[in-house]
């Protein structure tokens, strides 16, 4: 009798970005960890309760543990990637270059972390409206949402930062862009972070009630007005650049991304 032969095992990798450091996994098509790496990333604190990162930075560490992961590993094998992160909130121009977060005008450093505390004032009015959206939330919003840390760089970086913004990404849908070159938002982290809802999207008077009326007039283009559900194919899977950064085969899926808690439960 002849044997039959063995189909090649399939793989897929999970890019976990943290506060402090990226984490790869390479599981296999049963859910066994067969690979992991991690690298650590940089934190800037430059004055009290700012805390603030380079989305550069994060690409590159996601890409170096990547690689660690699948290296020796016959690339057909591999079927697709996903990502989650924290939500943190990185800022590129019109033509998707690092937009400085900070007074310095340091643009390599465009992203608010999760954990930073500077839109207190911002998110104290923004729950005085006590608009309905809020209800979505708990009631009122946290200061490590997005919603105050915008209205922040309105009013503090209005002509370095705010007038020269192409998009707001959540770091998960940052990545998922970087990925494919698709600015597709998740489903988890504009309804977690940002107000969106399932059934009703964006709500005008919110944004307009709160001051950040601008992003209605563009068809909220900047922070997403294409919404995925978790784990969706983003468009055509990885670009040719995102797969030359990676190690990886260029059109192989990519997920709509996840808030890392989120991930975390999931697992």
């Amino acid at each position: 009798m002849h044997s039959k032969k063995q189909a090649p095992v399939k793989y897929y990798v999970g890019i976990d970005v943290g506060s402090a450091s990226v984490r790869a996994a390479l599981v296999d098509e049963f859910g066994t960890v067969v690979a992991h790496a991690d690298q650590p990333i940089q934190i800037w604190e430059p004055q009290p309760d700012h805390y603030e990162q380079s989305s550069a930075d994060i690409w590159a560490a996601c890409c170096l543990v990547t690689k660690k992961v699948v290296c020796g590993l016959d690339a057909s094998q591999i079927r697709g990637i996903g990502f989650d992160a924290t939500c943190s909130l990185v800022v590129v121009d019109k033509q998707f270059q690092p937009l400085a977060v900070n007074c310095e005008g340091q643009n390599y450093r465009n992203v608010i972390m999760w954990m930073d505390h500077r839109a207190v004032s911002q998110v104290e009015r923004i729950n005085a409206t006590q608009h309905r959206v809020l209800s979505y939330v708990g009631g009122v919003m946290s200061v490590e949402m997005q919603p105050p840390k915008l209205l922040w760089i309105k009013e503090n970086l209005q002509e370095s930062c705010w007038e020269k913004a192409g998009y707001f990404f959540d770091l998960p849908d940052f990545l998922s862009w970087k990925a494919t070159g698709v600015t597709a938002r998740s489903l988890c982290t504009v309804v977690c972070k940002w107000t969106y809802t399932s059934d009703g999207g964006w709500d005008d008077s919110f944004w307009k009630m709160i001051g950040l009326e601008d992003l209605v007039k563009d068809k909220y283009e900047k922070i997403g007005n294409h919404v995925l559900s978790p784990g969706e194919s983003v468009g055509k899977g990885l670009t040719p650049e995102a797969a030359k950064d990676l190690g990886l085969p260029e059109g192989i899926a990519v997920g709509a991304s996840l808030i890392d808690a989120h991930a975390g439960g999931l697992g």
